[in-house]
């Protein structure tokens, strides 16, 4: 009986098929990457604009509010812009210590999160 043999491809076309092979997974991956990355910040900004009219509207109540309890409206708008200035002096004392290395992490969590 004659054994019948396959050929087995060499080595050098194994490693042919096996780089593209990678090549095509690391495409695939880039893309994949690349597609959450957009749709997520597609969707961040969406929110962060609801966010900011919701925030610029609830100053504009608030400084009408403030306005109407005192009876003058520039009043109003003045206690809350003075609101707001103590608010940056705030957030500019405590930036580096409390807040820039929350936002890094949460930035790198964002980048490097594991697909579920």
């Amino acid at each position: 009986m004659e054994e019948q043999k396959e050929e087995q491809p060499g080595l050098t076309d194994q490693l042919k098929e096996y780089v593209e092979t990678r090549i095509k997974l690391a495409r695939y991956q880039a893309i994949d990457k690349g597609t959450s990355f957009f749709a997520n910040l597609i969707t961040e900004v969406f929110v962060l604009i609801c966010m900011g009219l919701t925030f610029f509207f609830a100053t504009i109540t608030l400084a009408l509010f403030l306005g109407h309890l005192i009876g003058s409206y520039w009043i109003g708008f003045g206690l809350v812009a003075l609101l707001y200035l103590i608010l940056a002096i705030a957030v500019s004392y405590t930036k580096d210590k409390y807040l820039e290395p929350r936002i890094i992490n949460f930035l790198l969590r964002k980048i490097f999160k594991p697909k579920k």
